[in-house]
């Protein structure tokens, strides 16, 4: 347990450092993200660039109605950026995001005309939006409580798996610009999302290592209890 803990931490200072050196090269090459800017793209789009408005999937102001669509406010701005780069291709290379069986995600046509710029102003704008605690996701599931609660805290020693809190923070929070708040997010996208990671479908080392050794039930079960965390 020692040996896989070590290993995630010296992976997760690998990766904040590369999120702080990215964070710093787009800072230090383009103007600070523009929120208003960022705010009439996510509500309008732009037709003539063929910019879907987020809004119509996403809800107004990141508060999403469907579960098939993720809340996207309060969430870290950095973290939005990223996953919204990690939708489009890279050169020569498919995105690091696909849909179930390495099908392309729906995401990839909505992110490919934005650039780097509208990125920044989108992710920042939704950064700065409340979650709407009477429409967020909860657990809902007693059956299962107990179990998503074990692996939140503490995990599962005997397969190695850590406590989520550990990345996620124990309320859910998780690390700005680096773990994704899950509390108040929909179960059915946390559990998608954990078996896309356990799939390759979408990469992330850690995360992948983490979901390959988690049971459906473990992940549905944990999936349900981090909606819940307040």
């Amino acid at each position: 347990m020692k040996r896989v803990l070590s290993r995630i931490l010296i992976i997760s200072g690998v990766m904040l450092g590369c999120s702080v050196i990215s964070v710093s090269h787009a800072q230090g090459t383009a103007a600070k993200p523009d929120a208003a800017k960022g705010e009439t793209l996510y509500t309008n789009g732009d037709a003539a660039r063929g910019i879907i408005a987020c809004a119509s999937c996403h809800g107004p102001g990141g508060n999403s109605t469907l579960p098939i669509n993720p809340n996207l406010a309060g969430q870290a701005h950095e973290y939005i950026a990223r996953q919204l780069h990690d939708f489009k291709p890279q050169g020569d290379k498919p995105p690091k995001r696909h849909g179930p069986d390495g099908a392309a995600s729906p995401m990839t046509p909505m992110a490919q005309p934005l650039t780097d710029e509208d990125i920044q102003n989108i992710a920042y704008y939704l950064g700065q939006q409340p979650l709407n605690q009477e429409t967020a996701a909860t657990a809902s599931n007693e059956d299962t409580m107990q179990r998503g609660q074990q692996i939140w805290r503490g995990g599962i020693p005997d397969r190695r798996v850590p406590a989520c809190a550990g990345c996620h923070s124990p309320n859910g929070a998780g690390v700005p610009g680096e773990f994704p708040r899950l509390s108040g997010q929909f179960p059915s996208y946390i559990e998608a999302q954990l078996k896309l990671f356990r799939s390759n479908d979408r990469a992330n080392e850690i995360m992948h290592d983490i979901a390959d050794r988690m049971s459906d039930s473990d992940i549905a079960a944990v999936a349900d209890y981090a909606a819940g965390l307040r």
